[in-house]
């Protein structure tokens, strides 16, 4: 196999599999095969790109359940 074949191979991991290791290391529960998986075959930019979008959408949602909890408690 030449080089161009085997990082395209390389880089082949499903959008399922990406958010799956995003949210499983967002909850620290990451199996050690997936994450071999990922640092063998995956490329650093899907798993980069998703943490921070998982990052501002968690933070968006604790400050809506925020506004919600002091809005409902007359503050």
């Amino acid at each position: 196999m030449n080089e161009g074949q085997d990082s395209r191979q390389r880089r082949r991991l499903s959008p399922w599999q990406v958010v799956k290791s995003i949210l499983a290391a967002a909850l620290g529960v990451q199996s050690e095969e997936a994450r071999e998986r990922d640092f063998s075959k995956g490329s650093p930019a899907p798993f980069i790109i998703g943490g921070i979008i998982f990052t501002v959408v968690f933070v968006l949602v604790l400050v809506l359940i925020v506004q919600m909890v002091v809005s409902s408690a007359g503050g």
